[in-house]
């Protein structure tokens, strides 16, 4: 089953996919609040790991050769779209990665420090109240016109105003934006205590204005955009495959961010409806490189001769990445899921015991923690910095917060599921529902406690059904719906769902993506991600005080505090996750000796000469 990645980066953010231990090499401190000098890179907390000059990461083989056709599958309906940035239609895969490049470039191997690319150099104060950056003379679109200061400031404004909502929150902070020169670009801020801020105006994605300035955003639809990355548009098919080709004279091929990636000449993304399709295509070498969602098919389904004599190799590559939080989430908008008692009971009916043995081959750790797999996950009872943080909002909380661990409802012990469905029962009866003629119905009203749960894909069918079959022996009545991959996401974005599977990605360096996840103002907001309707003023707080945190080791405080709560709001029925990249790949394939802490990235990847 799939075991969803987690991401740190605006793109990953947009694409649903993520990369992110350190050495002791480091920079100088960095200057003090009067002096802005300019700098190379900048950590999130501390000081990056890469010095000034260096040629590389240390993940990616500098020497890879160039060329080879890299292929790749999509399971999905198709796409309509090569505009990633807007929440209408649907992006095709890739164009937001190779298309575009940023002002600078996260490293894999770090909490959250990020390097330059269209950006030289940028310069912040200690209490990083501005930033400027000092762009590339160099830099250029595919065109061949010059990427500007006032490229910038256009991006900027497009994509709040025009872009998809995760922008606005994402810049919310942003006060005003100016253009210096034709390579100076200065942003100041509204709030000095949001330290993420020159990082994540570093994610912004560069858009060409003289190309924009007489096109509708959001209108473009299949016509090929003028990017600036490493590739671009070579051929497609409009819903079925995508290609791209390498820019021959791309102008950041030689930067540090760039040397040992991006190193096929073609990648191809063909899509399938079906993945037990998309996996016979695979093994017939139809394409190069497959992430296996399914614990059945890498358990059972990679068997052959092509397996036998080598030609294709399987590995579960270990990764450290936060695993994020995959579940079945909740509407809370819908009134039979407002009340958390309710919620919680039906938690109850889900045996992931049962799951993990007999559908997932015992490959799977429960998750118990929004950002598990991580330092920032929340375990035992709150003490010391985190408790003290919790302590200010006593009054708000619940109890449990302080004198409950919080666990995922388990069947190991004698007992097993009959006891949970007991558990289930209390909760429903105290929440106001009885069972009427084998049906769990609202006292009051009379009405029966059913709810439509919504799927795009089909192997999710085995693990739901029998989560359907245990809540009807509480009288819970169940329907699930299988639906197109375009319907589910104009449905989610729409918030037109009772119970869905949802992953939420996070990063080692959680910050102002966190409002598109449990801001309150965004519980309405089409297409936002707060799609289990959090509406809490404690959490809104708490995301606050998480992005303005000072150092590192208040940041894991705070991250802590807030999974704390969110846990206890039982908004979610936790799943479970994987600590390894399962992944299977043709020999003529090859990738660094080195995977870093955010695991697998095939743009790292090259083909045998």
């Amino acid at each position: 089953m799939t075991s969803i990645r987690t991401a740190t980066t605006l793109t990953t953010i947009l694409s649903s996919l993520a990369l992110l231990v350190t050495s002791s090499t480091s920079l100088a401190s960095e200057p003090p609040a009067d002096n802005a000098e300019p700098r190379h890179g900048i950590a999130m907390h501390g000081t990056p790991k890469y010095p000034d000059g260096f040629s590389h990461f240390d993940y990616v083989n500098p020497d890879a050769p160039k060329g080879g056709t890299f292929r790749r599958a999509v399971v999905s309906n198709g796409f309509d779209s090569f505009n990633p940035f807007v929440i209408r239609g649907v992006a095709a895969t890739g164009i937001s990665s190779y298309l575009y490049d940023t002002l600078m470039a996260s490293s894999a191997d770090e909490p959250f420090s990020a390097y330059g690319v269209i950006a030289e150099s940028l310069e912040t104060p200690e209490d990083r109240s501005y930033v400027i950056y000092n762009l590339r003379k160099e830099a250029r679109f595919h065109d061949g016109e010059p990427i500007t200061a006032a490229d910038v400031k256009f991006s900027f404004e497009l994509l709040t105003t025009k872009g998809h909502p995760l922008f606005r929150n994402y810049y919310a902070d942003v006060d005003s934006v100016t253009v210096e020169n034709p390579h100076r670009v200065r942003f100041d801020f509204k709030e000095t205590t949001n330290r993420e801020l020159p990082l994540i105006l570093g994610q912004l994605p560069v858009l060409p204005a003289h190309y924009w300035k007489d096109r509708e955003f959001g209108e473009n639809g299949l016509t090929p955009p003028v990017g600036s990355g490493p590739y671009r548009i070579s051929d497609f098919e409009a819903g079925r495959s995508i290609t791209y080709e390498r820019v021959p004279d791309y102008w950041a091929k030689d930067l540090p961010t760039r040397k040992g990636r991006y190193n096929f000449e073609k990648i191809r993304f063909d899509y399938y409806t079906d993945d037990t399709v998309a996996l016979e295509a695979f093994k017939a070498g139809n394409f190069d490189f497959r992430v296996e969602s399914s614990a059945k098919n890498w358990a059972t389904a990679y068997t052959g001769p092509q397996f036998d004599n080598g030609s294709i190799i399987t590995e579960a590559i270990q990764h450290h990445r936060p695993a994020g939080m995959q579940a079945f989430a909740f509407n809370t908008r819908r009134e039979i899921f407002s009340d958390p008692r309710v919620r919680e009971a039906l938690a109850y009916a889900f045996d992931f015991e049962w799951a993990n043995k007999n559908l997932f081959f015992d490959q799977y750790t429960r998750t118990d923690s929004y950002f598990a797999n991580s330092e920032l996950a929340s375990s035992g009872l709150p003490e010391g910095r985190e408790l003290e943080i919790l302590e200010t909002y006593r009054d708000q909380l619940n109890d449990d917060v302080f004198t409950e661990v919080y666990t995922p409802p388990t069947t190991d012990g004698q007992k097993g599921l009959r006891e949970n469905l007991r558990k289930a029962l209390e909760l429903l009866r105290s929440a106001g529902y009885e069972i009427r003629d084998g049906k769990m119905v609202n006292k009051s009203t009379g009405d029966p406690l059913a709810f439509e749960f919504l799927l795009a894909q089909k192997t999710f069918e085995r693990v739901v059904l029998p989560f359907k079959n245990n809540l009807a022996r509480l009288g819970v009545d169940v329907s699930v719906r299988l639906v197109d991959t375009n319907q589910y996401v104009q449905r989610v974005r729409k918030f037109d769902f009772d119970m869905t599977v949802q992953g939420i990605p996070q990063s080692d360096s959680p910050g102002n993506e966190q409002r598109q996840f449990w801001y309150s103002s965004n519980v309405d907001v089409p297409g936002a991600r707060n799609y289990m309707g959090v509406n809490d003023p404690v959490v809104d707080e708490l995301v606050d005080l998480l992005i303005q945190a000072p150092d590192r080791k208040e940041l894991v405080y705070r991250v802590r505090a807030l999974d704390r709560v969110l846990l206890h709001g039982h908004y979610v029925i936790p799943n479970w996750y994987l600590d390894k990249d399962r992944v299977a790949y043709w020999s003529t394939v090859e990738r660094p000796k080195n995977t870093p802490k955010n695991g697998v990235d095939p743009d790292n990847w090259w083909m045998k000469p």
